[in-house]
């Protein structure tokens, strides 16, 4: 039996991919996590042979928690399940530790094939995500914010759906002057004068989901 931790901040979210699991006879959900901190805790008290994770959670998320987790689990397979199909969010995710991708427009056969895969000690790519993948990795004209660091990555993705300095300082548990610093050196690295030129780059790079 495949014993899952289900983190996801949204409880229908959660719901839902519990009605998916309880239609399977080998993979049982051990637990739920709706925030960063509770990841890490039910990780430590709760044995469980795979962590479903979504990218974007209040607290400590995203590639951050990705390593937390890598570091404290290093055998653990973490499958993220996310609603962004970036590759340049992919990569950042596979990179950082992550053994699968999953976006959450996929069919339900795709997860659970990803689930069973992982769980037997491999890796997946959702199948739509590949040739991005691919051609990101080989491209050598790679878009500006590459050079990004991870946190000034996650900044500029909320930033770009409108969130302002005090959400993106409550949802990462930082001060909102951080949040600040981290926007002007994203700014000056890509270039950016204002907020009109951050959305119309995020929009035009495709970063702008939420």
């Amino acid at each position: 039996m495949i014993k899952i931790l289900i983190a996801d901040d949204h409880a229908i979210v959660r719901g839902g991919l519990k009605q998916i699991i309880a239609t399977t006879t080998d993979i049982v959900v051990a637990g739920e996590a709706a925030q960063g901190s509770e990841v890490v805790d039910k990780l430590r008290t709760c044995h469980v042979d795979l962590l479903l994770l979504d990218m974007t959670m209040p607290g400590i998320s995203g590639v951050d928690l990705i390593r937390r987790v890598r570091a404290d689990l290093p055998a653990l397979p973490v499958l993220v399940l996310s609603i962004h199909n970036e590759a340049q969010v992919v990569s950042r995710a596979l990179r950082a530790g992550a053994t699968g991708y999953v976006t959450k427009d996929s069919d339900p056969e795709v997860l659970l094939a990803a689930i069973r895969k992982l769980a037997a000690g491999g890796r997946f790519i959702d199948p739509k995500l590949v040739d991005a993948i691919i051609f990101e990795t080989h491209s050598g004209d790679a878009p500006p914010h590459d050079i990004l660091s991870d946190r000034e990555f996650q900044v500029l993705q909320m930033l770009a759906v409108g969130k302002s300095i005090n959400d993106i300082a409550d949802t990462f548990s930082l001060s909102a002057k951080t949040i600040s610093t981290h926007k002007m050196r994203l700014m000056q690295k890509l270039g950016l004068s204002n907020n009109a030129e951050l959305i119309r780059y995020a929009i035009r790079h495709g970063l702008a989901a939420e």
